[in-house]
């Protein structure tokens, strides 16, 4: 008897009749090694078709596979399975007075699904999540392992991957010693009169910082500032201190949200919006995110405000972010210090998606790249030109996986000449 699977959101059916738990990497391998088409899932926080195996194909979880969670203190690393998600690794490593170098806004996630599809935190001195990776463990079409770590020539291809070279059953991730972080809510937070300089002051007062817009006006709603507690308190006079506490999304319960007021706590209780054992939402959601170069950040924030009165008709919040660049060659911040414009749209992909084109439209002079793992319409010849390293990566799929075992048709366009 077949089964239904979706995403987390519920807007994508995945066509395969049954999702592939296996509980060994000796099933895994076997599993690889006699089908044709393998995706996988990871933990379903994807809104596009980017894990559809197609009818015939097999999709694979590895969330069932034995848990690996190995901290070496001396070399301030973790060796971890890919299907392990961000919030059972931060305990385990925060319990060996280590940390990662940073979060995304949820801890629910997986490892290797978030690294693989460029998913990122926040801050200006801070690389998106692949940055803390340094070896990747893989099982290729044939069913052999493979592992690939940094000063291997084909690194810069092997962790943001899309899920094309095969099937990662663990990372080893660099660390740091654990820190503290206090947490603060700023209201209101003007656009007119923000230039760039003015844009990287703000973004540049902590740690982390992460703005937040319903576009109903052109300004933020919301500043949330993560400031580690060895670092200097910056003054943040450019918005009102919050009176009570928070939740991005308006109407939101911020019991969800991790600790706020400047109250110390555990980096891995900071740097996330949302707390570990709260569900953050319904998934009653779609999002997009686009990803470009920090320098046009105003420019772009501009670009949005002139269609805010299209984009707000089916928003739900946009958050605005910022990272360093990194070196993986599909990363939507590969090479370039970036921001990156996310929208958490209503559940109605109707409505949505007339809005994402003329979203896209508006960005298109900004070399805006989508986040791999959320609902855009740039056209695959598009995303080919916006990708430099594109020809490198293309000609290590075909190394690793000739037959294309791990493409589908999203990845098919990618890479497609």
């Amino acid at each position: 008897m077949s089964e239904t699977i979706t995403n987390w959101a519920g807007n994508i059916t995945y066509s395969a009749k049954e999702l592939h738990r296996p509980h060994s990497l000796d099933r895994t391998a076997a599993l690889v090694a006699s089908s044709s088409r393998v995706r996988v899932l990871g933990s379903g926080h994807s809104f596009n078709e980017i894990a559809e195996p197609g009818p015939e194909g097999v999709l694979l979880s590895i969330a069932d596979l034995p848990p690996v969670l190995d901290v070496d203190t001396e070399a301030r690393t973790v060796r971890v399975s890919g299907g392990v998600r961000y919030a059972e690794l931060a305990r385990a490593v925060h319990a060996r007075g280590l940390a990662l170098p940073n979060m995304a806004s949820l801890p629910h996630i997986s490892v290797a699904g978030s690294v693989a599809t460029g998913t990122h935190g926040s801050g200006v001195g801070n690389g998106p999540l692949a940055s803390a990776v340094r070896e990747v463990e893989l099982i290729t079409a044939d069913g052999s392992t493979l592992t690939i770590g940094r000063g291997d020539p084909r690194f810069g291809g092997a962790v943001t991957s899309l899920g094309a070279l095969g099937v990662v059953t663990a990372l080893t991730l660099d660390l740091v010693p654990a820190f503290d972080v206090e947490q603060y809510v700023f209201t209101e937070l003007p656009l007119t009169g923000m230039d760039l300089a003015s844009f990287e002051t703000v973004m540049s007062a902590a740690y982390s910082v992460s703005l937040f817009t319903d576009w109903r006006a052109p300004g933020f709603r919301q500043v949330w500032v993560k400031r580690r507690t060895d670092q200097p308190l910056a003054d943040f006079p450019w918005a009102a201190p919050a009176t009570e506490k928070m939740h991005p999304v308006p109407g939101m319960p911020a019991v969800n949200c991790t600790e706020q007021f400047g109250v110390p706590g555990p980096w891995h209780d900071r740097l996330p919006h949302f707390r570990a054992e709260f569900t953050p939402s319904s998934g009653a959601e779609l999002q997009s995110e686009y990803l470009l170069p920090r320098a046009y950040a105003v420019e772009a924030l501009h670009a949005v405000d002139g269609i805010r009165e299209a984009v707000e008709g089916v928003l739900q919040i946009c958050e605005v972010r910022t990272m360093t660049g990194d070196e993986q060659w599909l990363s939507p911040a590969h090479d370039r210090d970036t921001v990156a414009l996310h929208f958490t749209w209503i559940e109605d992909t109707a409505a949505v998606l007339p809005v994402v084109r003329r979203l896209e439209k508006a960005l298109d002079a900004f070399d805006a790249r989508p986040h791999w793992g959320k609902v855009f319409t740039t056209p695959a010849e598009v995303l080919r030109e916006r990708y430099p390293r594109l020809g490198d990566f293309r000609k290590l799929a075909r190394e690793l996986d000739p037959e294309a075992k791990f493409a589908n048709d999203f990845v098919r366009a990618v890479l497609a000449d």
